[in-house]
């Protein structure tokens, strides 16, 4: 059986490789990158509209990249 914490990420991850089908679908429509990254700020928007207010969703988005930035800088490294 599967722990709640475990349940959790598969649920992640299965929201995640959606997430990259999106994008591969959102890049065959626009190739300028600002285009993208726009929509999907407007998406994480949409998603708590009437929920939390803008300041809140803009604080959580911030909270996020301080997250995955570390991730990401790693894989960017030469020889990593």
């Amino acid at each position: 059986m599967a722990k709640p914490g475990d349940e959790n990420f598969i649920e992640y991850k299965k929201a995640e490789a959606r997430a990259l089908e999106i994008l591969s679908a959102m890049k065959a429509a626009s190739p300028r990158p600002v285009d993208i990254e726009l929509a999907l700020l407007v998406a994480i928007f949409e998603l708590h509209k009437g929920a939390l207010p803008a300041d809140t969703i803009a604080a959580i988005v911030q909270g996020h990249l301080k997250t995955l930035l570390p991730y990401y800088a790693a894989k960017a490294q030469p020889g990593r």
